[in-house]
């Protein structure tokens, strides 16, 4: 069986084979991690599908080869073995050369300074947890790159302990005065994605305020509760995807992607979450089929996924098939984030800072004034796809849900 570098996102194009746990000869399970693979967007294990034995390893670690090209070939259990044929280089990996055959040179002085400005947001963000020197580690990656694993060995090398003020760690950078500042891969992708999703779709931004009272009723019911059970807080978020596949389900044509001169409307309602990767940019891993999950389902995945990107733990299928996003700056106080579409969907969310406000109350009594958590939901959408009355009827249908649910009941499912 071939095995074939993976499409780690919608616009990822190739990867790097950072690692082989496994040599030519070697026995391997079904699901046992197989080699380490590092993209622009994440870096991750990548399991074998099948059980067997390696019969050859086609590109060898450090090498960049394009999605779909083969790595290596896994004899099956089983299967008999085939006469041997002379190894034929795929046209897709770079260099041209067989990286099977490509004797790997040890990086010069030079590069292993460049290398120390080209880090992965996972290495970056080992080297920020460990308080350590780019500069100090050995990196035996293409060109001299640190990897994941040069990381790891320094630090056990070392006995380095992760520093004790991990806030502080999570910041970006110190930055001077007058530096130019190059841009990391991750940063480079996000560039070049925003700028070719602003040129190409006419963005036009909607607002709708909602009132969370009864969101943080449930929340301040069960928080204390939750956070003991789960190990981690109960944000937001949850209720604001769940309140969104309601309403995509209702709004169809924002559930889509632009094809030819129409739109193909999907099936599944899978929603991108944007998960920031310590200020250098950010993945999007996608929740699959959420009408299909339960509140709590919802919140755990959610914190799953942010944990593992994070980590660099994304397995390849959780960064695909989303069919819209949401975005979620409120952490920081934001009041209106306009976004910039993911393409090819044709919408997204963001969920922006919810404050105490004083709210008008209508009753059959009389007006009166009370202080309610406020929170501001802003999407962008593609103009192509839908008109604005489309869009507003969808974000009165999520802030309906939001403010009308019984979300206490929602958390005991």
């Amino acid at each position: 069986m071939n095995i074939i570098m993976p499409q780690l996102g919608e616009t990822v194009a190739e990867g790097v084979v950072t690692k082989w746990y496994k040599k030519v000869g070697d026995a391997i399970k079904a699901d046992e991690t197989l080699f380490d693979v590092e993209t622009d967007k994440v870096s991750t294990e990548i399991p074998s599908p099948v059980a067997g034995i390696v019969a050859e390893i086609v590109v060898a670690e450090g090498v960049t080869a394009k999605v779909g090209a083969t790595l290596a070939i896994i004899r099956e259990s089983g299967a008999a073995q085939p006469a041997a044929a002379p190894a034929v280089p795929s046209p897709s990996v770079t260099p041209s050369v067989s990286a099977a055959h490509t004797p790997l040179r040890a990086p010069s002085s030079a590069s292993r300074v460049n290398a120390a400005d080209r880090l992965s947001p996972v290495v970056r963000r080992l080297v920020a947890e460990h308080s350590l020197n780019p500069a100090d580690i050995t990196g035996t990656g293409r060109d001299g790159r640190i990897t994941r694993e040069d990381v790891k060995d320094y630090i056990a090398r070392r006995g380095s302990r992760p520093a004790s003020a991990p806030v502080a760690a999570a910041g970006p950078a110190p930055l001077q005065a007058g530096q130019t500042v190059a841009f990391n891969g991750i940063r480079k992708r996000v560039a070049e994605n925003t700028a070719k999703s602003w040129q190409t779709a006419p963005h036009v931004l909607q607002v709708a305020e909602a009132d969370f009272l009864r969101v943080d009723q449930a929340r301040k019911l069960h928080g204390a509760a939750w956070k003991a059970r789960e190990g981690f807080s109960l944000t937001y978020l949850p209720f604001i995807v769940r309140a969104v596949s309601i309403a995509l389900g209702k709004f169809p044509k924002l559930n889509a992607s632009l094809q030819g001169d129409g739109l193909l409307l999907h099936r599944r309602i899978n929603i991108g979450i944007a998960v920031d990767l310590n200020f250098d940019g950010l993945v999007v891993p996608v929740l699959k089929d959420v009408p299909a999950k339960s509140l709590p389902q919802i919140a755990r995945e959610i914190n799953d996924l942010a944990q593992r990107a994070r980590a660099g733990k994304l397995r390849p299928d959780e960064m695909t098939e989303g069919t819209y996003t949401i975005t979620n700056n409120g952490a920081f106080g934001t009041v209106i984030t306009a976004p910039i579409i993911n393409q090819p969907q044709v919408a997204i969310l963001s969920a922006d800072g919810i404050r105490k406000k004083p709210v008008v109350i209508e009753s059959d009594s009389g007006d009166s004034i009370a202080i309610r958590p406020v929170g501001v939901l802003a999407q962008s959408f593609d103009h192509r796809a839908v008109d604005g009355s489309y869009s507003a009827a969808f974000l009165a249908e999520v802030k309906n849900a939001i403010e009308t649910r019984n979300w206490e009941q929602a958390l005991e499912s």
